[in-house]
């Protein structure tokens, strides 16, 4: 229960309950962090069975999960105005880094994306994934809506900087979050039907020229994904494999840790990328069926906080972010299942990884700051 009487005299009031109270004063919300926790614990679940049963994979994604629940914590007490102020250098920093990366950055199965800090190493093409939509809806916060030609101009630059940067390293999923986060403040700026079209076409046309910029691998991404039996035992072989996972679990599934498919190490990338086919193969289409009900349900409550902003800013990047996190989930089960190329996205909070989960969990408690001081914030 979120609210208690209390009776006094003859009169009854209502007050918030312990847990409540906590969470208020923390500035956080609370349907929206059990459905995070949830789907936390969800994957640690199907993350201990996909990784072989290695505790220290547990371990360590126990401490990346603190790490950002940390982050959640601190950035839900930010006020709305200094995020927003702050918004341009944060941009900054992520390009500047980018081009550190792409200068002397950590090479790692054949791919420079790190910054290898000694202590630590982390991607700040992660940081891109929320400065680009904060800096977009910083730059439209005190101009006329929906943006006019040379704005929108001006944006796409914006966006196709660090995307760009993203890309040659190469990292194309990264870099495709991070278009689609940006655009998705421009949409939801009030970009006309008509305008979007354009770009579906100038985004198709940009597609057909930039085949010949892209890699052999990511060539034969895409070729496979129309077909994966022309290489079997090479780029298609991951979709295959993931194909029969998630069609031998059918309905209930295998049972916990049953997978033949991951156990037996045929399904590549369990742990990470493809660990959506550990769900299907060991608790069936039920299982995936409640993973995405618990995505939807965060979506859903992030999308109700960002329309109960008051600020342009504050509706904008509180969209993105809540959107975001859903074209996380789209593209990761359709690129399992063999509906999309595979890109290399992560399965939010289920997949293993590092900096990911921080910039997720950061995120959340960026919208959720934008919505408890939504009273605060001066139009």
């Amino acid at each position: 229960m979120i609210y208690e009487e209390v009776t006094t005299g003859s009169r009854t009031r209502r007050t918030l309950t312990g847990a409540a109270r906590v969470l208020f004063a923390l500035k956080l919300d609370g349907p929206l962090i059990i459905g995070l926790a949830l789907v936390a614990v969800y994957g640690l679940i199907i993350l201990y069975s996909a990784s072989g049963q290695s505790a220290v994979v547990i371990y360590r994604t126990l401490g990346r999960l603190a790490l950002g629940t940390f982050a959640m914590l601190l950035l839900a007490q930010v006020n709305p105005n200094f995020l927003r102020r702050t918004s341009p250098w944060l941009y900054a920093i992520g390009v500047f880094l980018l081009f550190i990366v792409y200068g002397v950055g950590h090479i790692g199965k054949g791919a420079q994306r790190w910054l290898d800090l000694g202590i630590i190493r982390f991607q700040p093409s992660e940081i891109m994934k929320l400065a680009v939509p904060m800096t977009v809806a910083w730059f439209l916060h005190e101009r006329p809506l929906p943006p006019s030609y040379p704005t929108l101009l001006l944006l796409t630059g914006m966006i196709l900087l660090p995307v760009g940067l993203v890309a040659v390293q190469p990292d194309l999923g990264t870099a495709c979050l991070i278009a689609i986060a940006g655009a998705l403040v421009i949409v939801m700026a009030g970009l006309s039907v008509r305008i979007m079209g354009a770009l579906v076409v100038i985004g198709i046309a940009g597609a057909w020229a930039g085949w010949g910029f892209m890699h052999d691998y990511q060539r034969k991404r895409v070729l496979t994904f129309l077909d994966p039996q022309t290489d079997p035992l090479g780029a298609g072989y991951h979709i295959i494999q993931s194909q029969i996972a998630i069609g031998s679990g059918g309905v209930f599934g295998k049972g916990w840790m049953n997978g033949s498919q991951a156990q037996l190490e045929f399904l590549p990338e369990r742990s990470t990328d493809f660990i959506f086919a550990v769900v299907g193969e060991e608790f069936g289409l039920l299982g995936q069926g409640l993973l995405l009900l618990l995505y939807l349900f965060v979506v859903s409550r992030a999308l109700y906080l960002s329309t109960q902003t008051q600020d342009t800013f504050a509706r904008l990047v509180a969209g993105s972010l809540a959107l975001t996190f859903f074209v996380y989930v789209f593209i990761n089960a359709g690129m399992v299942s063999g509906l999309l190329p595979v890109v290399g996205v992560p399965l939010p909070l289920v997949s293993y990884g590092g900096t990911s989960v921080v910039t997720l969990l950061a995120g959340f408690g960026i919208l959720m700051a934008l919505y408890s001081h939504r009273k605060l914030v001066s139009s």
